[in-house]
């Protein structure tokens, strides 16, 4: 079975990849949970939406990565929450919630998947968050959950 994925799939591809599957695996596994759509010959435009967007998020190298990390080391990232009384949050912060604080606080754009927080953060204070940019380089960011008024 051929299909294009849509997203990364460890073993298969990036986004935009052709590949061929298993019949069952492809239409059990991949198609339902949106990691890939079935291949046609229409597809070809969503291939280079795909790629497109994969490119723009990409960084182009380790020269590049070192830049984005000495600009996400100095960024001062405040993110507000709905939080309770003593601090404890309603619900948690996420991956996309950090993505966006740092692009609202000057930052570049992050994928939020490689954003990697230090288990659940419940709590307002200061908090650090791991961004990995490059194979090798991963950028530490201090993050400060204040409570929304």
């Amino acid at each position: 079975m051929k299909i294009i994925l849509t997203r990364e799939v460890d073993g298969l591809g990036a986004p935009g990849d052709i590949v061929d599957v298993a019949d069952g695996y492809g239409r059990n596994y991949l198609v339902p949970r949106g990691a890939a759509i079935n291949w046609s010959k229409g597809a070809e435009k969503q291939i280079t939406q795909i790629k497109r967007a994969q490119d723009s998020r990409e960084i182009r190298g380790l020269d590049h990565a070192n830049e984005i990390k000495a600009q996400l080391e100095g960024l001062a990232v405040t993110l507000k929450a709905r939080a309770g009384d003593g601090g404890r949050l309603f619900g948690s912060v996420s991956q996309a919630d950090v993505a966006n604080a740092v692009k609202a606080a000057g930052g570049p754009t992050v994928d939020k998947k490689r954003v990697h927080l230090p288990g659940h953060i419940k709590t307002t204070g200061a908090h650090t968050v791991t961004i990995e940019l490059h194979p090798g380089v991963v950028a530490t960011v201090p993050v400060t959950v204040t409570p929304n008024k």
